[in-house]
């Protein structure tokens, strides 16, 4: 995959506006490895390589086992190697960023609720959309991923 352009450098005011975002989510209060599975999720949902490697290889630094990493696609089915809120936070990302089939039903919603308070759900929700947003830029304009530069080089 070749890269189409730059982001970065042909917009920078609007990579850095994105970029004030990506820190506003990590100022948030919510935990770290939680954000990371989200946005690894996400990023599985959107098929968007360049975020799967870069998100796998922080949650790997972090300590997350490598048992609990392939079976994020599957939480559901993962018994509790998901805690109740990691589990509430993974459904909550499935549904909004398949808002168009989804519409984010109420039941989602209040099973949302019912771990997370109102400023908490508030910055997830801005850390889901900040990610696919982020999967869409890095997508349309083809980054390449660390593991195939590494394996390039």
């Amino acid at each position: 995959m070749t890269e189409r352009l730059d982001y970065n450098h042909v917009a920078p005011a609007g990579a850095k506006a994105l970029g004030g975002l990506y820190g506003y989510v990590m100022q948030s209060g919510l935990p770290a490895t939680l954000v990371t599975l989200v946005y690894l999720r996400v990023s599985q949902i959107n098929n968007c390589a360049y975020c799967l490697d870069m998100h796998t290889r922080d949650l790997l630094k972090n300590g997350v086992k490598i048992e609990k990493l392939v079976l994020v696609q599957a939480w559901a089915e993962a018994g509790h190697l998901f805690d109740e809120r990691e589990r509430a936070a993974l459904a909550w990302a499935e549904t909004v960023t398949r808002v168009a089939e989804t519409g984010v039903p109420d039941e989602a919603y209040q099973a949302v609720r019912a771990v997370f308070g109102e400023r908490e759900l508030v910055d997830l929700t801005i850390a889901i959309s900040m990610m696919n947003a982020y999967n869409r830029m890095s997508i349309s304009f083809r980054n390449t991923p660390q593991a195939a530069l590494e394996k390039a080089a």
